[in-house]
């Protein structure tokens, strides 16, 4: 079989960003107009009123102090409290397109691949802007790859499931080179005007070209030792949007249409799950915690992963030995992990091991192992 390298990654970041200060402001100014507005039954004790946000409640439960979007103002209006995203022709290249070929062209010259050498293409992230045709073969297309593409969807898990599945396309011998592509448009499945989660969320891009060991020519390599993944059923993350909401005549604007989470319950779930899974999938290669050098964590929360890499590495993580970038970026689901790899691997030495490990809704959990050739 085929040995699968990871040879180069992409990164696209928006424009646009938002501070907790500036997020705060129109969350507040929200709250007031809403407690304005339902002032006589909040009086007659018929109505709680809403609470007020701020930048140290969301830097303590999260250590999240800003965020990249693809649009700040429509979220800013505290009328509006979403991007605003005009939509367009078909004939147009789609939103997600666009963001995966700016990452990916990134990940292809990081690569030294020309597009055309790219014989699979997939698409992995949470929300896909449009059922069909697949974002992956429109990106396919505009990219001039070769071969074949599809979508996947494993919420923040999307990047490490979509990882071992090309890996494994490569190790079967059926395809030489992969490209895998995580296009997260959170800001547009986030409640703004939830005080529990308003600013959870982020937007961002990652892509990464996988080959086979035999045809790789860049310098910096990192070899897949190995993958695994896990899934168990929970509806403490769920968003309940999609083509049935027409024929079931729901509210599309209703709460449960857009992101909603049981966060102490994820936290208490998720964190063991995942630890497991890390430390299982290192003992199958004859490894332990102190054999690693990187832990690529999915970036939703500062605790869980601090946790996580504790359980894992058997003492605190410093900084360098656990990433975070969610600090600036927020979580970007799937896209998390891959930015902490894209931007904190390039001092690791040869021989040096490390952890790709994703984790979300499903729930769902991805780990690769990776060493740096």
């Amino acid at each position: 079989m085929s040995q699968v390298v990871i040879t180069g990654t992409g990164l696209y970041t928006p424009e646009h960003t938002i501070d907790n200060a500036a997020l705060v402001a129109s969350f507040n100014a929200w709250v007031d107009a809403e407690n304005a507005r339902h002032a006589e039954a909040i009086a007659a004790g018929e109505r709680e009123p809403l609470a007020h946000s701020s930048t140290e409640f969301i830097v303590k439960a999260s250590g999240i102090h800003s965020r990249y979007v693809l649009d700040a103002e429509g979220i800013l209006d505290p009328e509006r409290m979403r991007p605003r995203l005009p939509e367009r022709v078909n004939d147009a290249p789609s939103i997600q397109c666009e963001m995966g070929l700016a990452a990916a062209n990134q990940a292809l010259e990081a690569a030294g691949v020309a597009a055309e050498q790219i014989e699979l293409v997939i698409v992995a992230c949470s929300n896909l802007e449009r059922p069909y045709p697949a974002v992956a073969v429109e990106l396919q297309a505009a990219l001039g790859a070769g071969g074949y593409a599809f979508d996947m969807n494993v919420a923040c898990s999307s990047a490490t499931f979509a990882i071992e599945t090309a890996a494994n396309a490569i190790r079967a011998g059926s395809v030489r080179r992969a490209l895998v592509v995580d296009p997260e448009i959170c800001s547009a499945h986030l409640n703004f005007r939830d005080r529990d989660s308003h600013f959870i969320f982020g937007d961002a891009c990652t892509a990464i070209v996988l080959e086979s060991e035999e045809v790789a020519a860049a310098e910096e390599r990192f070899e897949i030792l190995g993958t695994r993944l896990v899934t168990r059923f929970s509806n403490a993350i769920r968003n309940n949007a999609g083509f049935l909401n027409r024929v079931t005549d729901s509210d599309p604007q209703a709460i449960d249409k857009l992101f909603v989470q049981e966060g102490r319950r994820v936290f208490k779930e998720v964190c063991p799950l995942v630890a497991a899974l890390i430390t299982d999938h290192l003992a199958s290669l004859e490894l332990i915690g102190a054999d690693l050098s990187r832990l690529w964590l999915h970036q939703a929360n500062r605790h869980m992963n601090d946790l996580i890499a504790r359980r894992v590495l058997g003492h605190d993580p410093d900084p360098d030995q656990a990433p975070i970038i969610l600090d600036r970026y927020a979580n970007t689901s799937s896209a998390g992990s891959i930015i902490a790899f894209h931007l904190h691997r390039h001092d690791l030495a040869p021989g040096a091991l490390g952890v790709v490990c994703s984790f979300g809704a499903g729930y769902s959990a991805g780990s690769v192992v990776v060493r740096r050739q």
